[in-house]
């Protein structure tokens, strides 16, 4: 039992380091704000469970989320913008009107023009334009509601992807999923209310980031699990500990970190008293979520699953038996979709990696009836241009697309948005939004409209007591209620 006193000794010499600031200036003001944290929004919290289940600020049409971010940006002139225009000019120099003003990552000079490098037809049920490398999503089209009019100011991977996740292209803002578990809480307390599941070899540019809490309290960051051996990292008990004593060590700590923040009112505090009972919550309920054996032969040859590899099609299994159980929002990440070259090679790769597993994960939430309560969002940081990569001026030894900002496309499906329909309209080209242009701030404040939530009364108080939210006021927000049911 040494380590129990250990954990006693030096978590009591921590809190008396700290009483002075009980009666201080800075002491108070810690309390104050960790007071106007757990209360902000009218909401009433209860601090030793800050991931309970909370109600929103009107009904929603959704309870759940599972965002699937292509990391490197797809070609939305590949996939779903029809361009018959730009085919008819493939290799033409690219107008030098669309050039005066703008930068691109890499092209210089005068580029050619780039057609569809795939063949396109239309759906015959939604008369939506697809193309051919993704023939398991087409008889999804119906779920689909495809906003073909994002836009964004950046064009490099790291700021984008952080914009596109926290509505800034700066460090230190808290992720779309942190903003709903604060706002909405978790169904499920067993389980991280906010998981995170990557595949494709490599972490997104901008890091963890993209899924951390910023200035919320860290107990609502995103989670990163695997779906290979333990699914976090040190879940089991190490050698020589047994869940009782595992268990006793989690009451203890639990006792003092109750006792500093009696003192100090760290918000912080209750976020290590949440972890330490949600990581030994976690040692079964994880287990038994992520553990895809379970699941009969038949689901496994919808998704394309091989369980014990980390993969996509893993992962989007992973996401519907994360949201059956509870789980607030499950963020996957895809990488390797920055074609500058090999649209010919190594797009329709990993066009066949996602086609299947993304349309099994809306074929089988409807089957659940879970669709009509989760949203799934698919899409990248930024598009792809219309012309063809030029990097310094040289054309690309096979065919690919540098980063474009004007436009690209990103679908949303059940949760209440509409299916089988298309919002925003793009040049003949595909090179600028010409109605309806999507910025991130407002698929943002529209995706926590589906959840219940004012973008504009989800705040939460930083230095100073400034109310800070996803949608910043630096530009205007708008809810795309045409693209709601």
């Amino acid at each position: 039992m040494n380590l129990l006193h250990d954990l006693q000794r030096d978590t009591l010499q921590h809190v008396t380091r700290r009483t002075f600031l009980r009666d201080s200036v800075a002491g108070l003001g810690s309390l104050w704000l960790a007071q106007q944290a757990l209360g902000a929004g009218s909401v009433a919290r209860d601090p030793v469970r800050p991931a309970a289940p909370l109600n929103g600020h009107f009904k929603a049409r959704a309870k759940n989320v599972i965002c699937l971010h292509m990391a490197g940006a797809p070609s939305q002139l590949e996939l779903f913008d029809y361009k018959p225009q730009l085919a008819k000019l493939n290799d033409k120099d690219c107008p030098k009107s669309f050039l005066e003003g703008k930068r691109f990552a890499f092209i210089r000079g005068v580029p050619q023009l780039l057609g569809p490098y795939y063949p396109f037809h239309q759906e015959t049920r939604t008369g939506l334009w697809v193309t051919d490398r993704i023939p398991h999503l087409e008889r999804q089209l119906d779920k689909l509601c495809l906003i073909k009019t994002m836009i964004t100011d950046q064009f490099n991977h790291a700021p984008a992807q952080l914009l596109a996740h926290t509505g800034s292209q700066n460090l230190g803002a808290a992720s779309l999923g942190s903003w709903a578990l604060y706002g909405l809480g978790s169904e499920n307390e067993n389980m991280p209310g906010y998981v995170v599941l990557l595949s494709g070899g490599q972490n997104p540019d901008a890091g963890k980031a993209v899924w951390g809490s910023g200035f919320l309290p860290s107990v609502y960051q995103g989670v990163q699990c695997r779906s290979e051996g333990d699914p976090v990292l040190y879940l089991s008990n190490p050698p020589g500990v047994n869940r009782e004593l595992r268990g006793s060590v989690v009451d203890t700590v639990k006792k003092l970190n109750q006792r500093a923040y009696q003192q100090v009112g760290d918000p912080e505090t209750v976020t290590r008293i949440a972890q330490y009972e949600m990581a030994f919550r976690m040692q079964l309920a994880a287990s038994e979520a992520m553990d895809l054996t379970r699941e009969p032969e038949h689901i496994h040859k919808l998704y394309g699953t091989q369980p014990g590899q980390e993969s996509f099609a893993n992962n989007c299994l992973l996401a519907r038996r994360l949201v059956e159980r509870g789980v607030r929002f499950v963020q996957l990440f895809d990488w390797g979709w920055d074609q500058h070259s090999g649209l010919d090679t190594e797009f329709p790769k990993k066009c066949k990696q996602i086609d299947q597993p993304a349309a099994a994960l809306l074929a089988d939430l409807e089957a659940r009836g879970l669709l009509s309560e989760t949203l799934v969002v698919w899409g990248g940081e930024f598009g792809r241009t219309p012309m063809q990569e030029n990097r310094g001026g040289v054309k690309a030894s096979s065919p690919g697309r540098d980063h474009h900002t004007g436009c690209f496309t990103m679908w949303l499906a059940g949760g209440g948005v509409k299916g089988g329909f298309e919002y925003g309209t793009t040049d003949e080209l595909g090179f600028s939004a010409v109605e309806n242009p999507v910025q991130f701030n407002d698929l943002h404040a529209t995706i926590l409209h589906l959840l219940g939530l004012n973008h504009e009364k989800l705040t939460y108080p930083v230095s100073g007591g400034l109310n800070t939210r996803l949608t910043t006021v630096i530009k205007p927000s708008r809810v795309l209620k045409e693209i709601v049911t």
